[in-house]
């Protein structure tokens, strides 16, 4: 065995999941192959900050959507903080609600989870060295994000409307799905689609930027 090979760094990771399942294996994947050592573990964005803290890790292995503390803003505070840690998202979601977001806030890459295990070993390598690793599906939908005007957004459609209106009143989404005879599952699906037409991540952007641009007048308040 040469002297390089006996020098060559191991990258250290921590793993954000709200699914202890999920955690175990991914701990699992990494520490049987050469090279990864994982250093923590967390289960949502508020432990992700002090285990962060605490164990300094090369790269944050990231989930999006957890309760008790979202990724995204674990992301914004880590960047806020200039931690050293290089942040891969991987996660269910590649809708533009959840990857611009991400993004802007300060991840490095971004990967679903159904992604292969050699490219996920590959995304880790780059974003240790400090590269963007980007999905084919979210690189798609990022290009297609900046070459799209804001003024030129697809406008909203006659239901999506009236969801935005229904929220912008306080609606939660199990009463919308009452007042308008559809599944909470179709609410989900309609603010996923106007979040991503509107560039937002959340309710309250949502409506702030449809009062901002007029989608929604005073009468709706």
């Amino acid at each position: 065995m040469s002297d390089e090979s006996l020098t060559t760094p191991v990258i250290t990771l921590l793993i954000v999941d709200d699914h202890p399942v999920v955690r175990d294996g991914l701990r699992g994947m990494f520490e049987s192959a050469p090279g990864f050592a994982v250093v923590g573990e967390a289960a949502n964005g508020v432990e992700a900050l002090a285990a962060a803290a605490a164990a300094d890790p090369d790269v944050i292995l990231m989930d999006l959507r957890m309760p008790g503390g979202a990724g995204v803003d674990a992301i914004r505070e880590l960047t806020r903080r200039r931690a050293r840690a290089k942040i891969l998202v991987l996660t269910t979601y590649d809708t533009d609600s959840d990857t611009l977001p991400a993004i802007e806030a300060g991840a490095t890459g971004y990967l679903l989870k159904d992604a292969p295990r050699d490219e996920l070993f590959t995304a880790v390598r780059a974003a240790a060295e400090g590269r963007t690793v980007l999905s084919p599906a979210v690189a798609t939908r990022l290009v297609c994000a900046v070459r799209a005007p804001r003024s030129a957004a697809e406008p909203l459609s006659a239901r999506e409307r009236e969801v935005l209106t229904l929220v912008a009143r306080g609606t939660s989404n199990r009463e919308i799905a009452s007042e308008l005879f559809i599944s909470e599952a179709t609410v989900k699906t309609h603010l996923t689609h106007l979040y991503a037409k509107l560039g937002v991540g959340d309710r309250a952007a949502a409506v702030a930027v449809a009062y901002e641009r007029g989608i929604l007048g005073r009468a709706e308040r």
